[in-house]
Parts: C-alpha cells; sequence; structure tokens
C-alpha cells in the first residue's frame, strides 16, 4: 500500500522519537472511508443518546435517585471513552492523519484505562443499588443518601486513576528505539509495549494482575449482589411481583454484557489467538469504545419507563 509506505519512510529517516504514528486497520486501508461511515454514525448516536440522557435525568424531578445519578456517571464515562478514541480514529480515516506525539499518547492511553476503571466500579454501585431496591427497600433512601452517592462515585475515580498511574509511568520511561508505527486504531496498551526496546515485564504481568484482580473483584461483587437479588425475587409471593422486581435489573444486565463482553474477548484474542487477523482484533477493540456508550442510552430510554416517557414528550415538544 502507498499509505504504508509513506508512512514507514516518514518514520525511518531523521524521525522525531517523540512521534508515534498509528496505522489504522491494517490490511484494510483502501476501505477506510467505507470504514468510517458506519464508525461516524455510531459515534453520532452515542453523542446525542448520552446528551439526552444527562440532559433528561438533570431536568425531570422524579429521576432526582440514586439509581439515575449513577446512570448520568455511566453516561458522563461513556462520553469521555468515545470522544477520547474517536476524533482521532475518524481523523485517520478521513485525512490519513497518523502522527501522534507520544505525551498525547499517554495522556489517551491513561483515559482509556482510568475511565474503564471508573465504568466498572459505576457498574459495581449499580448493582449495589438494586440489592439495597430490591433487598432492603425500606432503607433505600436511609442508605443511599446524596452524600453516599457521591462519595461512592469518587471512591471509583480515586481507584481507576490509582490504577492507571504506574502503568503510565512505567511507559514513560521505557525507551523506545524500534518502529514508532503502532499497529492499531489508538494508543492501545500492549501494542505501544510492544514497541519499546527495554524489560516489559512489569507492563505485561500488571496489565494481566490488574484485569484479573481488579476487574475480578468487581465482577464478584456483582455476581454476589445479584446472586442476593435472585434469593429475595424468589421469596416474592406471586410470579408479577416477582417479574417487576427483575425487570428493574434487566437494564444493568444489558450493561455489564455490553461492557465486559468485548473486554474479555479482546483480552483473550490479543494473548491467545495469534491465529486470528490482526484487523479482526483491532476491530473488535475499537468496537468496546464505541458500541457500549451507542446502546447503554437506548436499553435505559427503552426499559425504563421514565425516561422512555420523558424522552418522548422532550422531542414531542420539539417538533411542535
Amino acid at each position: 500500500m502507498p499509505q504504508q509506505d509513506n508512512l514507514s519512510s516518514s518514520t525511518s529517516v531523521g524521525s522525531d522519537p517523540s512521534v508515534f504514528f498509528l496505522s489504522g486497520i491494517p490490511g484494510l486501508e483502501a476501505m477506510h472511508l467505507w470504514i468510517s461511515i458506519p464508525f461516524c454514525s455510531v459515534f453520532t448516536v452515542a453523542l446525542l443518546g448520552n446528551c439526552t440522557l444527562l440532559y433528561v435525568i438533570k431536568t425531570e424531578p422524579t429521576l432526582q435517585k440514586p439509581m439515575y445519578y449513577f446512570l448520568a456517571m455511566l453516561a458522563i464515562i461513556n462520553l469521555v471513552l468515545s470522544t477520547t478514541i474517536m476524533p482521532k480514529l475518524l481523523s485517520i480515516f478521513w485525512f490519513n492523519s497518523r502522527e501522534i506525539s507520544f505525551n498525547a499518547c499517554l495522556v489517551q492511553m491513561f483515559f482509556l484505562h482510568s475511565f474503564f476503571h471508573v465504568e466498572s466500579g459505576v457498574l459495581v454501585a449499580m448493582a449495589f443499588d438494586r440489592y439495597v431496591a430490591i433487598c432492603h427497600p425500606l432503607r433505600y433512601a436511609t442508605i443511599l443518601t446524596n452524600s453516599v452517592i457521591a462519595k461512592i462515585g469518587l471512591a471509583a475515580l480515586i481507584r481507576a486513576v490509582l490504577i492507571a498511574i504506574p502503568l503510565i509511568i512505567f511507559l514513560s520511561r521505557l525507551p523506545f528505539c524500534r518502529s514508532h508505527i503502532i499497529s492499531h486504531c489508538y494508543c492501545e496498551h500492549m501494542a505501544v509495549v510492544k514497541l519499546a526496546c527495554g524489560n516489559t515485564m512489569f507492563s505485561n504481568i500488571y496489565g494481566i494482575f490488574i484485569t484479573l484482580f481488579a476487574v475480578g473483584m468487581d465482577l464478584m461483587f456483582i455476581a454476589v449482589s445479584y446472586v442476593k437479588i435472585l434469593r429475595t425475587v424468589l421469596s416474592l409471593a406471586s410470579k408479577e411481583e416477582q417479574v417487576k422486581a427483575f425487570s428493574t435489573c434487566v437494564s444493568h444486565l444489558c450493561a455489564i454484557l455490553m461492557v465486559y463482553t468485548p473486554v474479555s474477548l479482546t483480552s483473550i484474542v490479543h494473548r491467545f489467538g495469534q491465529l486470528v487477523a490482526p484487523h479482526i482484533h483491532i476491530l473488535m477493540a475499537s468496537f468496546y469504545f464505541i458500541f457500549p456508550p451507542m446502546m447503554n442510552p437506548i436499553v435505559y430510554g427503552v426499559k425504563t419507563k421514565q425516561i422512555h416517557d420523558r424522552v418522548r414528550l422532550l422531542f414531542r415538544r420539539k417538533k411542535f
């Protein structure tokens, strides 16, 4: 490909060592413009959906409840994750703008890793919210006060920053004497680590440890919450009460699947899927940052009656 030749020549002759180049999707360079259409469409829907969700939660008094505060946090996280990756990704597809400074690369990586863990923490908080609402409904208002919700959100943010900082600091100190071409659409951690010519054992071990420990712990807390919820729901007298109670958890369960499934598949393919084509891996990795941000507002808008009614009323007014 001519684009690849230009990219290789630009990095081989006296190039700035602090500048890196994103390859986009290797093997599909000729299709970048066509690939940008669904990416751009999904990004637009994600922006519109999450901004609408935040507006509805802020302006509707009946939605000033813990469940919707956590949902607003999720919407903000979705906006941060999608806007961290999509503008640069679309500039690669549209303008072949592949250059990125190493510092900008580290900043992008920091936001991606930290806000993924914030999102994971918020999903745990939402599971706890459903547990209290179903298992201890009379104590719901006294347990999940506004101050408690703010502390939970702050704790999730601090934990995520503390997880991401060692990763970024160690990577920033590695020497990069090999190719500066990152075989990815964005500054994916392992794709950058592979370019280093120093000892990368810490980055590899730390990445695996965080995936198994932090994400594993979050999934364990979510599972424990839902085991307790299931026991309480099954103990209810009527089928109607059981369905009503469990229906309040459907949207959260969908959010969990949409967040953790792509991440798990990407991690498995990256470490064990040597036979998987590089463009498949890159598309799967990018899929995480565009699909959940688009789907979360849609799922909650469809499954949550208060949000659905408020959004419908909002668009009716605009149309009028």
